[in-house]
């Protein structure tokens, strides 16, 4: 039961639980402020219950973790991506799903699917994160979900990001986190993609006047 675990624990699963509602908002968001601004809270979430695990484990290197996820994850990359979406216009826009019904649904397919395949594993483990291990599978696969159902980029960076986060928090799960030399190593790997996604979406305006992706294939119009 729930209630039988110390109030720590309970918080590390509750706040797993709100991680994956995050997945599920980000997939069903229309505005760009408010997938920003759900990627905000996923972050910030990640980032706390990293402090819970360093905090019960004694694993003071994840503070570290989680002080840089809350500084990328929460602030500075939402940040970036709300003042390039000021700048090129697009706090308005709309990014739409095509088959929203049928996307929530395939979406809660492979929830279900990961709860499926995690149950051997959860059984043998004996961290207090086990029961976050198919949580940390689920928000992968969601956010290669919105990799696949957006045809926005600001929404697929999002969507990157989310998975992104789906994989530290395996690794939070699976192993209380990687060496500290990798996370600090994919802190910076993020910090530059975020970058460079800005960049990216300014050569994308300019060229196509949108950024919708599935314009890229006048590319290959031109080229013939």
């Amino acid at each position: 039961m729930l209630t039988q675990l110390p109030i720590y624990q309970q918080a590390i699963l509750t706040l797993s639980a709100m991680i994956l509602f995050t997945s599920f908002a980000l997939l069903a968001q229309s505005r760009v402020v408010s997938i920003i601004h759900a990627f905000a809270w996923q972050g910030a979430m990640v980032a706390l219950t990293t402090a819970l695990v360093a905090y019960d484990t004694g694993l003071h290197h994840l503070y570290i973790s989680a002080f840089l996820t809350l500084a990328l994850k929460a602030l500075f990359i939402p940040w970036l991506l709300h003042r390039l979406v000021r700048q090129l216009g697009l706090l308005r826009e709309l990014h739409t799903v095509e088959h929203p019904v049928m996307t929530m649904m395939i979406a809660t397919s492979l929830v279900i699917f990961c709860y499926y395949v995690a149950q051997p594993i959860e059984q043998f483990s004996e961290t207090i994160t086990r029961n976050t291990i198919a949580i940390s599978m689920s928000v992968i696969l969601l956010g290669m979900l919105m990799l696949i159902s957006r045809n926005k980029a600001v929404s697929q960076v999002v969507g990157f990001m989310s998975l992104e986060n789906g994989l530290f928090f395996a690794a939070i799960s699976a192993t209380h986190g990687m060496p500290m030399v990798v996370e600090l190593g994919i802190a910076f790997d993020v910090l530059i993609a975020a970058v460079i996604f800005g960049v990216f979406f300014f050569h994308i305006r300019d060229s196509f006047d949108s950024l919708d992706v599935s314009q890229l294939h006048r590319l290959s119009e031109s080229d013939e």
